[in-house]
């Protein structure tokens, strides 16, 4: 497990952001989050090694697969929505997780269009990884 410096553990932070250290892509993306403003209140868990500490509602396999998020009500969140809660946690970001998440009519329809680019950038995520490697972007 991997964490930021502080807060020690997950049960001291506002946002555990459970990403896949084993992605060169990912690690790039949550190296840049951790030099955030705010960062010092987020646990980072690497769930590409065995025995992150998940909870009993995330298993390793479901963490590989897709962006999580846990806040301090426990509440996990997957996906567009997972980065929603990030981005509001960190001030520079805030304005983007305010986007995603207004609401309209009881909704927050800005999150479709955005689980469904996450949702396409999945599978292509490798050859992403790749290409950005290649480019010496990452």
């Amino acid at each position: 497990m991997t964490t930021c410096p502080s807060p020690s553990s997950s049960d001291s932070a506002d946002l555990t952001v459970y990403y896949d250290g084993g992605c060169p892509l990912c690690r790039a993306e949550i190296g840049h989050y951790r030099k955030s403003r705010g960062a010092e209140r987020l646990a980072f868990v690497d769930v590409s090694g065995e025995g992150a500490a998940l909870g009993p509602d995330l298993d390793r396999a479901t963490a590989l697969a897709r962006f999580h998020v846990r806040g301090r009500d426990e509440k996990l969140t997957d996906g567009a929505a997972a980065f929603a809660r990030l981005w509001l946690a960190l001030p520079g970001w805030r304005w983007l997780g305010r986007i995603l998440s207004l609401r309209m009519f009881g909704r927050r329809p800005l999150l479709v269009p955005a689980e469904a680019a996450y949702r396409l950038s999945l599978p292509v995520r490798p050859f992403l990884a790749r290409t950005l490697r290649r480019l010496r972007l990452i």
